[in-house]
Order: structure tokens, then sequence, then C-alpha cells
């Protein structure tokens, strides 16, 4: 019984670099198994390259910018070993990426760091070895490149804290590590932005440099009088250093005036001389002090690199990964990628999907893809096509630029008129390439595949693009497993595949002595029997090249057996007419064609789904001017009942057109009521601001008026307090006179003052009986008493008056 062995790393070959993928999974293998492994290896190899998967990997590297980056980058890609945990997380860093990218107060390009000196770097500090100045500037490089990323990211956050949500996983990553500012102090206090040991750095340099400088000058001085002093040949003679010792060089072998060391002879001659020889070997013991000065300085600068060691490893290693994350993200900001929206394929009904980052306000508005389908991939382009479309165009424009630059050139030196006349129509037909190549961009292709179907069988004519579609969902499937966004327009909804198998193109093995026809069984025999219910599957005119009935029959055998226990989607193209009929007796199987436009005689490169293909073969024959007679033996050859299909197949297409006009004219509708709404929107807020600045003036012109209102209010009532005052003042008067009168008449009766009425006296009071009021100083007649209430009505003079028994005395 063969043990579990646990694979820990992986190493390969991209196109002759070697690689190592290092994993940290509980991932096991049996030895027993090697074999299948290597069948899996070598069906999972020969799908890669028949996609062009290596061409995308190196494509995608290419925007990383650093070598170790572009290494790591094109390891990651090739490697689709990725789980779905890890597939989401790699798409949330691209997306992070993008958005630190929009915020433009990010730098994620590393090209100012040179990351392979840095691991030079590293691996001389682990061995306790020096490192050189150029290493040193390097780390310091990578150390101010961390140190701008994390203020940029506390500017950020500061700004609004939710930029550390939305940067997630780059802002876990980034703010966990440590840069030791006295590292970049140091490096920057000894070493020159040239990669020099600065003179300031140590005195025993300093001093060790002004000799070598002293040195050289009295060197100088001596070389220039003796070429002085020498008259025949001091015009062919030059001062030079040989092997850090300075010399004369001589154009000829003539003797010279002065006794030297002759170091070599020929065509010239080159000599010490000896008066210089003292001077030079001082010279040389100079360089030696300035060399280990030098060399003393790098190994202190080593030294404080040591203690932090680890932290510089950690951002060595953050910097690649960072460098990796840029170029996914730079390659989808360049071709308009959309993130994928990826699930399990056993999550349909109720799919985790991978979701960027959104305010609560854009993802309520968002539209998400319908779920009945499995793969949702609208407007979606082949990466390498669309990428050689671009290189093209620009190259012709550059063409066209260069023409341009050329023509004025000529103007300029004022050439005859004919080569002008050459260069204007070179000009012409560049300018005519630009525009053939900007009108003819590739064709952007729909893909609409529901749930419940298992198998698609895409029919049409050659070079239709039906292999070109089959490339292309192949490689949206791996680049969003990969971390990549998908060509596509929004809403783009992906499975997470295990594994994409394809069988595509030529596989015609030599050395087996297999042909065309069994090279592809054999692929679509390993493809079966490696592929799980998570793989998708992509066969490439299934049961061609061997007889028509037996092809026929054969394809449909294998389409029904992944249908029933294969992968989870397969995706045919053929020209067997009987794959068609499929649909009609499996609702797993569901059809789709290339359009085919017969009146310009040329594919349009689009899909038409739930729409069999037909065959155009002798009505092209008959468009092109065959003869009627082997035109019509030609369908009567292939039968009325074909040819009835073919009707009925052409009737489908006239209604599947229509129905897209339809649906065109439609969403045309839609778009402009959606305008309209939008306008309507506008102008209801424009009526609400209009009627608030409205209220607001009348609100305003109100309180004026009020505050009109309230003076004037208030200057009739200071008029009218101050006319009631004088009126009182009148009446107080009034009253104290009458009071004296009555006091006067008191005094004339002489009768003695009665003492307060108690409670008890009042009972006693009786009408009209005369009582004295305290409070008016005079005399009043009892009118009514109220014994309940201790109260009592009295009259003196005009005057009513209703006191407590207590305020009178008898």
């Amino acid at each position: 019984m063969s043990m579990p062995v646990p694979l820990f790393a992986a190493v390969g070959t991209i196109h002759g670099c070697p690689i190592n993928i290092i994993r940290r999974r509980n991932a096991y293998f049996k030895v027993s198994s090697s074999m299948d492994h290597h069948n899996l290896s070598k069906v999972k190899s020969n799908s890669l390259r028949v996609l062009e998967w290596d061409k995308l990997c190196h494509s995608v590297a290419s925007f990383a910018r650093t070598s170790l980056g572009r290494q790591a980058t094109k390891a990651q890609l090739w490697s689709l070993d990725q789980t779905f945990q890890e597939s989401l997380s790699l798409l949330q860093e691209t997306n992070a990426a993008i958005l630190m990218h929009n915020h433009d107060s990010f730098i994620l390009d590393l090209t100012s760091v040179d990351l392979a000196l840095v691991e030079s770097a590293i691996k001389h500090a682990r061995r306790g070895l020096p490192l050189d100045a150029n290493e040193a500037m390097a780390l310091l490089s990578l150390l101010q490149f961390v140190e701008a990323l994390q203020l940029s990211l506390k500017a950020a956050i500061k700004q609004d804290s939710d930029w550390y949500k939305q940067f997630m996983p780059l802002s876990q990553m980034i703010t966990q590590l440590v840069v030791n500012r006295s590292i970049i102090k140091l490096i920057q206090q000894v070493i020159d932005e040239d990669g020099s040991v600065k003179d300031s750095a140590s005195s025993a340099l300093k001093k060790a440099r002004d000799q070598v400088r002293t040195l050289e000058r009295k060197l100088h001085q001596l070389m220039d009088k003796l070429i002085r002093n020498e008259t025949k040949e001091a015009a062919l003679m030059v001062a030079s250093s040989v092997d850090g010792r300075w010399c004369i060089s001589s154009g000829t072998d003539q003797p010279t005036g002065f006794k030297g060391l002759l170091l070599s002879s020929g065509s010239g001659s080159i000599i010490e001389p000896l008066a210089a020889v003292p001077l030079n070997d001082e010279l040389q013991q100079a360089r030696v002090l300035v060399a280990k000065a030098e060399a003393d300085v790098l190994l202190m600068v080593t030294e404080k690199i040591q203690m932090d060691l680890d932290d510089i490893e950690k951002s060595l290693r953050t910097a690649i990964q960072l460098d990796m994350i840029y170029a996914r993200a730079t390659y989808s900001l360049s071709y308009g990628g959309t993130y994928p929206n990826i699930f399990l394929p056993e999550d349909i009904d109720g799919p985790l999907m991978a979701e960027p980052y959104r305010s609560k306000e854009k993802n309520s508005q968002a539209s998400n893809p319908k779920k009945e389908w499995i793969f949702y991939l609208p407007k979606a382009y082949h990466p390498l096509l669309l990428q050689q479309h671009r290189e093209k165009l620009s190259t012709a424009r550059k063409n066209v630029r260069s023409a341009a630059a050329e023509i004025r050139r000529r103007k300029m030196q004022a050439e005859n008129m004919a080569v002008k006349g050459e260069a204007e129509i070179d000009l012409s037909s560049l300018q005519k390439q630009v525009r053939a190549l900007e009108e003819a961009p590739p064709v952007p292709v729909d893909f609409f595949i529901s749930q419940k179907t298992r198998v698609l069988v895409i029919t049409g004519p050659n070079t239709g693009g039906k292999t070109i579609c089959l490339k292309t969902i192949g490689l949206a499937a791996m680049m969003a497993k990969s971390g990549l966004h998908v060509l596509s327009s929004e809403s783009a909804k992906v499975p997470w595949f295990d594994c994409v198998f394809a069988d595509i193109g030529d596989e015609q093995s030599l050395s087996q002595s297999l042909s065309t026809f069994s090279g592809h069984l054999k692929q679509i025999s390993e493809i079966q029997l490696q592929s799980t219910r998570r793989s998708l599957v992509l066969l490439d005119e299934v049961g061609a090249g061997t007889n028509p009935l037996e092809g026929a029959a054969l394809g449909m055998s294998l389409l029904e057996s992944f249908a029933r226990s294969g992968a989870l989607l397969t995706i045919a193209t053929t020209h067997h007419g009987e794959l068609k009929t499929l649909k009609y007796s499996n609702d797993a199987f569901e059809n789709a064609c290339m359009e085919f436009d017969e009146e310009n005689f040329k594919p349009t490169y689009k899909i038409l789904w739930g729409v069999p293909g037909r065959s155009n073969a002798i009505n092209i024959a008959e468009r092109l001017g065959v003869p009627s007679t082997i035109v019509d033996n030609a369908r009567e050859l292939y039968g009325a009942a074909s040819a009835e299909i073919d009707e009925v197949i052409m009737d489908m297409e006239t209604y599947k057109q229509k129905f897209q006009e339809l649906i065109k004219e439609c969403r045309h509708y839609l778009t402009m009521s959606r305008d309209l709404h939008e306008k309507l929107l506008v102008s209801r807020r424009k009526l609400q601001d209009l009627g608030a600045q409205q209220r607001y003036k009348k609100m305003r012109e109100l309180s004026e008026a009020a505050a009109v209102a309230r003076s004037t209010l208030h200057k009739k009532v200071r008029q009218l307090r101050t006319s009631t005052m004088k009126q009182s003042q009148l009446s107080k008067a009034s009253k104290r006179k009458l009071a004296n009168n009555y006091k006067h008449a008191t005094a004339v009766e002489n009768e003695p003052q009665g003492t307060n009425m108690s409670s008890s006296s009042i009972q006693v009071i009786k009408q009209p009986q005369s009582v004295h009021v305290s409070s008016l100083g005079k005399r009043a007649t009892v009118l009514k008493v109220d014994t309940s209430k201790e109260e009592i009505v009295v009259q003196a003079g005009i005057m009513k008056l209703k006191l407590k028994a207590t305020d009178v005395q008898r």
C-alpha cells in the first residue's frame, strides 16, 4: 500500500525559465498514481497550449515593472492551481489595485526599484558579506517605496476611513510592513545618489581620498611638465592611466628626453617616467586605503541592515506580490476588463459570487446577471486578437507619423517634385491602412448559456469564428480563475472551473504514428477520463477527419456521454448536421450557430443562440455562378428533406433576426425613456428648487413687512403709554385734592378714630353705617356686607369699593 506524501513544491519551466512555486497546503498524492498525474499534466499542458494561454501569460507579465515581478506573474498565471477562495482573493487584489490606481495618490509602479539587487543584498547580508553601494541604493529605493505607500494609505484613510475597507486586502498588506527610518537615514548619509560612498561617510575615507586627489594632482603636474619639455614630440604625447599608474603615451617610438620604464611599444610607446614611479606607488597605496575605508562603511551599513533583515525580506516579498497585482490591474485597465462574478458550480441555486467592494448606494443600483445563466459573458473579446489589433493599429499610426515627418524633412530640403509626390502617395496609403484598421475592430461575441445546458453545439461555415469562440470562452474562464478581469462588458458571470480541457486544431502525432483523427480521439479520451463535474471541455470539429456518417455517429455518442456524466459544461463545434438534432431529444443540449452574411458572402462572427446552423455551400455556389444544372443536381442529391429542414432553419434565422431587431428597437426606446425620465427628474428638481426659492422670497418679504409692522406698533404703544401716564398723573392729582377735602371735613366733625375691624366685628356692621377707610384716609358709607367672605362694599364720594373688613375702621 502506497503512503501519502506531502506535496510542498512544484518545480518546472516556462519557456526555458526556471520557476519554483512554493505551496503551503494540505495537498497529497499517492506514489502509485504518478502515471495518472503525468497524464493529467500532459492533457492540461496540451489544452493550455492550444488555447494559447502561454501567450496571454506573457502579455500580462509584460505589465510588471520588475524582472522578479514578471517571472512571478508568469509562474502564478501558468500554474492555474488556485482554489476557489484563492481565486476570490486574487480578484479582490486586482480590484483593490485598480481602485488605488484611480485614486491618483498611490504609486504602485516599481520601475525605480531594482528588486533583483535587493534580493542580492539580502543574500549577502545573510552570509555576513558587505553590500556594495548599488545594492544599498536599491534597498533604499525599496524602503522609500514602502514608506510612500504607507503615507499615501494613511492620507486616504484620514480623508475617508472607508478607503481602508475598499483597498482590502492591499491595505492590510501594506500596513503590516515595517520600515526602519534609521536605515533610510544611514544609507542617505553615507551613499550618494550615483551609488558611490560619500567622503563624509568616515574620517578615514575622507583622509584617504584627499591623499589620492593630492597625489593625482602632483602626477598631472609632473606629466604636464615632462611633456612640455619635449620640444619635438610634445604634440604626440598625452598623459594616461594604465592599470592605475600614470604614464605618458607617445604616438611614435622615438626616444624621449626623460628616463622611464617602457610598458609597451609598437605603433606607439607607453612610458612610466622614473620621476613618477614613487608617486604612482603612493597613489596605489592610497587607493588601497580608500577601498578599505569604503568597505568599512558598507560593512557598517550591512551590520545595521542585519538587525532588520526579516522585515526587509518581507518587504521584498510584498513588493514582488504588489508588482504581480499591478500587472494584472494595469492589464485590465489597458484592455477594458470587467470584474467577473465567479461561483462554485454546486452553488448554482445560490452562487457564492466574488463581488467587488461597492457602497450600498451603488450596490443597490447595480444590475446583477440573471440567475438563469450559468455562463453570462456579454460582448466578450478574444484577448490575443484584441492585443494583435491594437499592436497593428499602433504600428500603422506610427508609420503615418514617420511618413509625415519624412515629408516635412524633404520639403525643408527642397527636393524635386517627383520625390514629393511619391512620398504623399505613400502617406495616403498608410492613412488608408489606419482607417481600415479603425473601421474593422475585433467583433465581440455574446455567451448566454443557461443553467440546464450541459452541452452546447455550435455550427457554422469555415472561417466563421467557431474556433475563436471556443478559445474566447476558455481564456475567459482561466482569466477569472487566475484573478484577471475578463474582457467583456459589465455583469460577467463565470463559473469557477477546476480545469479547462481543450481539443483544438491538428493534433497529428508523427512520433506515435497517429493520424489527425486518431490524435483527436486520444486527446478526447484522456479529457473524458480526467474531467470532473467542475470542468470545462472545449471540442473543435468533433467527429471530423473520418467518414462523415461514422464521424457524426461517434460525435453524437461522445457528446451524449459528456452530457450524462462528463464535465460541468461541454462546448463543441461541428459541421455534422446530425448533431443539431440532439437538442430536440435531450434538454441538456443547446444549439448555436455562427451568423453568415449571404449577400456579401462573408461571416459576421456573431453567434445566433438557439438556432442550428444550415448549409450554405449550394446557395453560395449558385451565387458564384456555378452552372444551374450542377446546382440543381446537387440539391437533388442533397435531398428534399434536408432542403426542407434548411428552409425551416432559414425561417428560424429570419424570425431570429427580426426578433433581434425588435429587441434592439425596444432597447433604443428604453434608452430614450430613461433619458426622458432623467430629464423629467432634472426638471422636477429645478421646479422644486424654484418653488423653494419663491417660498424663501415670500417668507423674507413677509418677515420684512412684519418687522415694519412691529416697529410701527411699538411706536404707537409707546405713544399710548405716554398719554396714559399723563392722564394717570392728572387723575392722581385730582384724587389727592379730593382726599384733602375729606380730611378737612373729618377734622371739622372732630370724631376720634376707631380701630380696625376684626373678623368677629363684621357681623355688627349695619347698613348704611359709616366707616373709615385707611387706604383712602376718609369716611365711606357701607352699602353691602358679605359675612361669609368677610368683605364689605362701601361708597366714598363717587367711588364704590369692595374691601376686606380689616381694611376699614369703625
